[in-house]
């Protein structure tokens, strides 16, 4: 009987724990000004569906969002979304690219500029192969330059964890029944 009970309540909170575990998500700051370059934000970077990206700037600036050829071309007029209040959030909701300016004149075409590739969102289920190395983003991107911190510990997720639990107190029902 213990042991039908421990599976029942093992199989209940996985099952729970997997329908209402938010996927995991990252916040990336870009201090946005002139004299920055911005192409090390766009390449080994992991952005996914479900980040958020945060431009700090002073007066005088703007983060466009706009298409891939008004991006390449510095064209001014065409975004699909602007602001210019100082701080600007931008949650990713779609993987792909995106393509973010300043629609200050001369500015993009000084370099304020940003590409971001993003990919699918991060899952918090149990897919995957087991245990992966973690890359948190730095939550301060100064000057244009990530400083990431990996870790090189194996770091479960929590879905893994928590079968991994269930496991254990099954086999210690099982030992004691």
């Amino acid at each position: 009987m213990a042991n039908s009970n421990t599976l029942v309540g093992c199989l209940a909170i996985v099952f729970f724990t997997a329908a209402v575990s938010p996927a995991s998500s990252a916040t990336h700051s870009v201090e946005w000004s002139l004299g920055n370059d911005y192409s090390s934000l766009a390449s080994g970077k992991p952005y996914a569906v479900g980040d958020t990206i945060v431009f700090n700037y002073g007066a005088g600036h703007t983060v466009d969002e706009v298409s891939e050829s008004d991006y390449k071309s510095c064209t001014l007029g065409n975004s699909i979304s602007s602001d210019s209040s100082g701080t600007t959030s931008i949650a990713l909701k779609t993987s792909g690219s995106h393509y973010f300016i300043c629609a200050i004149p001369g500015h993009c075409t000084g370099g304020m500029k940003l590409s971001v590739n993003v990919g699918a969102a991060a899952s918090s289920g149990g897919g995957g192969d087991g245990a992966t190395a973690k890359t948190t983003p730095s939550p301060t991107l100064e000057g244009g330059k990530a400083a990431p911190t990996a870790s090189a510990t194996p770091v479960l997720k929590p879905f893994q964890a928590l079968v991994v639990t269930c496991v254990v107190a099954l086999l210690y029902a099982s030992a004691f029944s």
